[in-house]
Formats: C-alpha cells, structure tokens, sequence
C-alpha cells in the first residue's frame, strides 16, 4: 500500500512538471531573461542609472550642466565626452565611471552613452559655426579677464545667488567648466551664451580664455575657510 501510495505522488509531481514545460512559451530561458549589468549597451538604461540623477532625466534642468543645450553639442566632441565619463572631469564633482579609471563601465557601455548622447540631443545651434573652440590654447591674462568680467558679467553675478566668483562655487567647477558656461550658457538657468553674455558683440575666444584665468586666480586654496571662531 505504501509503495502504490509514492508511485501516485511521484506521478502527480512529473504531471505538473509537464504541465509546467509545455505551458505557453515553454521553460524559462534563463540566458534570456538575464542580463549581466557589464551587458547593457542600452542608451536609456545606462543614462537613467549614471547619469540622470546630475543632468537631468532628458539632459537638462538638473544640478550638473544641461548635456541637451545645442550650443554645448555643437561646441564639445566625442573625444571630450568620452574622456569625462570615463575618467571624470578634476577640479568638479563629475565622478570617473570607465573601468580603466576606477568606475564600473566597460569602455563598449561609455561609447555607447556618447553615441546616445549625441543621437538624442546633437542638434544644429545658430552660430556654432562661428563659437568659440571648447577647449582653450592658452591659460589667458587674469587682468585682462577681470575687466571683461565687469563689463559682461557683473551685472547678473552680482546678485546673492548668482555670485560665480565665490570662492565656494569655484572650489567645485573646472576651468574647462567655466570656459563651457561661458561659451555655451545654461538655458536651463537663463544663462547665456557667448554671443549674449555681453549686449553689444559676442565675447571672443581671447575673451573667453580670460575671463575663465580671472576667475580661477579667485580660487582659495582652503575653501570654506577661515572657520569662525569658537570658544
């Protein structure tokens, strides 16, 4: 009786085995279902996981700079892109994310967040033709630049939120930032672009290249010190 009674579970348990196997779509294809994080070459999943959370969820309005503002697509190449995601950009808080740096993204998934970035937001700006180079030639004349930060500068980052000669601020940008600022804007923030920092003509690539020295020479090298005094 015992042995009828474990041949009519064993059967019942194969029955629903089968059951199980023949269902619509058949066994659960294990290498299809999972993707090993190293696999995804996925544009929106790789930028919603690394990179949305600072540029913003479609490229603007985030606390980093806005990747979708034409004039900064039109301005920055690939080289460049490739070279802050996977290394991260010093002197900001722009992390490394490549594998070769320390981070966790192959150099396929890094290629694969410049080809999207481009296809997504790579649009033609008035005047890119005309902008200023993104990266500078020279280190530029600080006197100079103070000069040029009065007259087209001043007059919006005198305000107590916009102060960018803090020395707070400048302890968290990139002179490579700054100059992208400068020349790109930040239409997220109402910023302008090189050809309307200043009212009567665009800003030249000397200009630029001078105002970023200016505000580099403002850096302190304690920044949020001297602390106040405590008893």
């Amino acid at each position: 009786m015992r042995l009828v009674w474990l041949i009519s579970i064993a059967c019942m348990v194969g029955a629903l085995y089968c059951a199980a196997c023949n269902r619509i779509g058949g066994p659960p294809d294990i290498a299809k279902e999972y993707v090993r994080p190293k696999d995804v070459v996925d544009f929106e999943a790789l930028y919603n996981e690394n990179c949305s959370a600072c540029h913003g969820r479609n490229g603007q309005n985030g606390p980093a700079y806005d990747l979708a503002n034409p004039a900064y697509q039109a301005i920055v190449d690939d080289a460049s892109l490739k070279k802050w995601i996977t290394s991260g950009m010093p002197g900001t808080e722009m992390p490394a994310f490549g594998e070769s740096a320390g981070g966790f993204l192959t150099e396929k998934q890094v290629d694969a967040l410049v080809a999207g970035i481009r296809s997504h937001w790579s649009k033609t700006s008035p005047g890119a033709v005309t902008a200023p180079p993104y990266l500078a030639s020279s280190r530029g004349d600080e006197k100079s630049g103070e000069q040029v930060y009065k007259t087209a500068c001043l007059s919006c980052h005198q305000k107590a939120n916009a102060q960018i000669s803090d020395t707070s601020y400048l302890a968290l940008v990139s002179d490579q930032a700054l100059r992208t600022i400068t020349i790109a804007g930040r239409p997220d923030l109402g910023h302008p672009d090189w050809q309307h920092d200043r009212p009567d003509q665009p800003l030249t690539n000397e200009e630029i290249t001078n105002v970023v020295a200016y505000l580099a020479s403002l850096r302190s090298g304690t920044p949020g010190q001297p602390y106040p005094n405590h008893p």
